[in-house]
């Protein structure tokens, strides 16, 4: 059968019996390679998109809420960072500067922004924030020690804050947090 095709009951051919001129099997040595080619090239897809383009992150704790819930996952674009700058109101992940871990956090303030805590409630540029985000009834309490906060952005600075402030660790605490601090925006 070396030299033959096998037909099937319409006449058609199943499988060639020789290999067309000009074309050769790879030998077992270069397969092993091309698999390995292959699996080099999936693993450094996949460390490229991970770390620079898109992942997975799990919220942890109850600074977002009622936003982001404890234990809920969401994607983290880190792409958007790279072709521009944060926006007011975005819901970012940032290295925490409290603790080095990371922080899921909503932009208030941005570069050149003045920030006023006054009353329970939050100004930016004089103007007081539109909060549709956070629980009715929420105020923005400063430290407990002083009645009225301000602070003015310098450049490449964010004033972060979890929509949960009474159970927060932000930028009231630890001050702005630098553009390099801000990881990624979270995708809903």
């Amino acid at each position: 059968m070396s030299g033959e095709s096998v037909s099937d009951a319409a006449g058609g051919h199943l499988l060639p019996g020789v290999a067309k001129p000009g074309t050769h099997t790879p030998s077992f040595l270069q397969q092993i390679y091309q698999a390995l080619s292959v699996a080099g090239l999936a693993m450094a897809s996949y460390f490229v998109i991970s770390h620079f383009v898109l992942q997975t992150v799990q919220v942890v704790g109850e600074s977002m809420i009622p936003t982001l819930h404890d234990s809920q996952q969401y994607l983290l674009n880190r792409w958007v960072y790279y072709f521009r700058a944060p926006k007011r109101n975005e819901v970012v992940v940032l290295r925490d500067p409290s603790d080095k871990g990371f922080a899921v956090k909503r932009v208030i303030g941005m570069e050149g922004d003045k920030v006023v805590f006054r009353r329970g409630r939050v100004y930016v540029n004089d103007h007081e924030l539109k909060e549709p985000y956070l629980v009715p009834g929420m105020s923005t309490f400063p430290c407990p020690d002083t009645k009225e906060q301000v602070f003015i952005l310098q450049k490449d600075q964010y004033f972060v804050l979890g929509d949960n402030r009474r159970n927060s660790t932000d930028s009231r605490a630890y001050g702005p947090v630098s553009r390099q601090s801000i990881l990624g925006l979270i995708v809903r």
